[in-house]
């Protein structure tokens, strides 16, 4: 299967930062622990005694010192058996971090995780540039799979059990990344008129009731689009502060995801509130409420942090922070990042609003932060740091009650309006 970057101008170069060495547990396959056991490692003074691997819930995963980083990682902040052995003697996940690849059909798409400091600040190579590497990581996991098991995988389901191409999917997609992309709109405005789109084809119905020449597809999938996008560019209000405020239920609502967005479960940066089942507990409850402190579900949280700071606007974002913002969300949409296995197997319509969810969480957490003393353009690259640290992969964002307030906020007409309310 062919490998293809996406026309979002992405770069990406490790620069040795060494984060995702103390923030990740990194899994380690049997064959993986054979090939770094027999590389001599405890012949070093500095390895006596110390295990390479530890085993919890049955899974192995490479060990952390005390300080957090992990037991392979020098001092220059350089992996010591990738300067020694090379890059193919580390675990796969070690290597692939923080590229994305979604199957997607025929081929697979290349995303990126914004998690890392480097890709947030879009520094270093083009990811098309790096396509070699891409594609050595894809052989892996056509290799590992059930023979045509990838190629032959039905798109995700736009909703229920309706069904479209994966050509119509990624029509789809690249509809709404230009929409993202579109710079005549504060970025804010970008999001509601995606979701005004989303709410009319959800009451859609594609396949044409089994008459292929009634199916809207192709051409007629992309007049739709545009019509659609007239009509929401004519009943969206122009700015945000036209927006109804979102009600109390639906802010309740949000700021129990928005602290599954933020928090920090391992590594350096784990929040002190994340310290215990007491501590979470009593940390959920205070999400809940929404008044006082925020806790410290992450490291970077501080004690000047309040609840009432997330709800001062952050007034205009600069050039560079809507650029982030877009870049980010363009990513997610073109490498379908956002819906089927890749985000806990969510349609397509439900996929788009877990993305646009990640805005105003990014948001409230950026005023959070600005709150507790970060500088604006500091806290929104924190904050979209630490919401894609989440998004796809912490597991409770896949649970059953976390999907339920998803739909929920959808349903009432609460997610625009989170969206235009923290956007301000």
């Amino acid at each position: 299967m062919q490998v293809r970057s996406l026309p979002v101008l992405q770069n990406w170069d490790c620069h040795s930062c060494g984060d995702c060495c103390r923030s990740y547990a990194v899994p380690a396959t049997a064959d993986e622990r054979r090939r770094i056991e027999g590389q001599g490692w405890e012949s070093l003074p500095e390895f006596a005694g110390v295990p390479f691997f530890v085993k919890r819930r049955g899974e192995f995963y490479l060990n952390h010192r005390a300080d957090g980083g992990c037991v392979f990682l020098g001092a220059d902040n350089l992996c010591r058996i990738h300067g020694k052995f090379g890059s193919a003697a580390k675990p796969l996940a070690c290597r692939i971090y923080p590229f994305l690849l979604v199957p997607a059909g025929d081929h697979w798409n290349l995303g990126l995780r914004l998690a890392c400091p480097s890709a947030t600040e879009n520094k270093g190579r083009a990811l098309g540039a790096q396509l070699g590497d891409a594609r050595e990581y894809a052989a892996y996991f056509e290799s590992t799979a059930a023979k045509g098991v990838l190629e032959g995988a039905a798109p995700p389901p736009l909703a229920g059990s309706q069904f479209v191409p994966w050509s119509d999917v990624a029509r789809i997609a690249t509809a709404f990344s230009e929409m993202l992309a579109n710079d005549a709109d504060p970025f804010e405005r970008r999001w509601r008129k995606i979701l005004f789109i989303v709410a009319m084809l959800k009451k859609a119905t594609f396949e044409g009731g089994g008459d292929a020449k009634k199916a809207v597809t192709g051409g007629k999938l992309s007049e739709m689009l545009h019509v659609l996008g007239l009509a929401a560019d004519d009943d969206e209000p122009k700015t945000a502060t036209e927006v109804k405020r979102p009600g109390w239920s639906g802010r309740t609502v949000f700021r129990q995801l928005v602290a599954v967005f933020s928090r920090k479960d391992h590594g350096v940066e784990k929040g002190a509130a994340q310290r215990g089942p007491v501590r979470r507990f009593a940390s959920a409850v205070k999400f809940a409420v929404g008044s006082g402190r925020v806790p410290k579900v992450h490291a970077v949280i501080t004690d000047a942090a309040t609840f009432a700071g997330g709800e001062v606007p952050l007034g205009a974002l600069s050039d560079n922070a809507v650029s982030l913002l877009a870049r980010w969300h363009r990513l997610k949409v073109e490498s379908l990042q956002f819906c089927g296995a890749p985000n806990f197997g969510l349609s397509v319509w439900e996929g788009l609003e877990s993305l646009a969810l990640t805005f105003p969480a990014a948001m409230w957490l950026a005023r959070v932060l600005v709150a507790g003393g970060k500088a604006p353009d500091a806290a929104v690259t924190q904050a979209v740091r630490m919401v894609d640290d989440n998004f796809g992969f912490n597991p409770l964002l896949g649970s059953a009650r976390q999907k339920f307030a998803l739909r929920l906020l959808a349903n009432r007409g609460d997610l625009p309006r989170l969206i235009a309310w923290y956007g301000r």
